[in-house]
């Protein structure tokens, strides 16, 4: 068992899921895998199965019923983690936006680094590392996180991210129970209680390739929610 797990949530990734486990279980640093999927109708979770059989000590699958929400999901695989004593405890995404190169640089970032949370930053000092997005999607998710730094006045340039590794110490410290968003405004929730807890932060910078198969989880309910959120999270403030 290694002593670092990266969760994977899925909702109809056939197209990648296969190829993005193969991935991360390949690179150098050994990773264990763990695939949430929200009940997915188009064979993902079976496509996990047959990958489970060739590594039967490494990728591990819970699977849900219903659609539940990102933020959800990541709770879920965090309880897990925390269960299965994990240290180390990364997300990522199934369509690879996210390179699994970059994960031992989030890994390092943590325990050579000297950070409890990492975070894969597309906007390191204003610099816009994204590849194929639209200019509407790029200027939503850029402004995205100058609008919470100014309302919440975190330090962070990409406060939206969703490739971080985490401290078990990090999520042990959050109520995971009182976590109150599901969607795009989970991730910025999740920073925000780590920062205030005064854990280190370190951005890592990475470039972001938007998905070419499957189909994008974005929805306006979902950036609704963060829009609303900020506001809430900081007159809540460490709740």
């Amino acid at each position: 068992m290694s002593d670092t797990l990266v969760i994977i949530p899925t909702l109809n990734e056939i197209e990648n899921i296969k190829a993005i486990v193969s991935k991360v279980l390949e690179q150098p640093k050994k990773f264990d895998v763990l695939v949430v999927d929200d009940a997915s109708k188009d064979g993902t979770p079976e496509a996990v199965l047959e990958l489970m059989a060739l590594h039967t000590d490494r990728l591990f699958l819970e699977r849900r019923v219903g659609k539940k929400g990102l933020g959800s999901a990541y709770i879920h695989g965090f309880k897990w983690a925390l269960k299965k004593d994990y240290l180390y405890i990364l997300e990522m995404d199934a369509d690879f936006s996210h390179n699994p190169k970059d994960l031992i640089r989030l890994y390092k970032a943590c325990k050579e680094g000297g950070a409890k949370l990492s975070i894969g930053s597309r906007y390191i000092n204003n610099n816009v590392n994204v590849v194929n997005w639209n200019i509407k999607r790029l200027l939503l998710s850029y402004f995205a996180s100058k609008y919470v730094q100014l309302i919440t006045r975190i330090p962070l340039f990409d406060t939206t991210a969703g490739f971080v590794c985490y401290h078990r110490d990090v999520l042990q410290a959050i109520d995971l129970d009182n976590i109150k968003f599901v969607g795009y405004a989970f991730q910025i929730e999740m920073k925000f209680k780590a920062w205030k807890r005064k854990f280190p932060i370190k951005e890592v910078s990475i470039v972001f390739t938007d998905r070419t198969k499957g189909t994008s989880k974005m929805s306006n309910s979902i950036i609704f929610e963060a829009v609303i959120g900020v506001i809430q999270l900081r007159l809540r403030g460490i709740s």
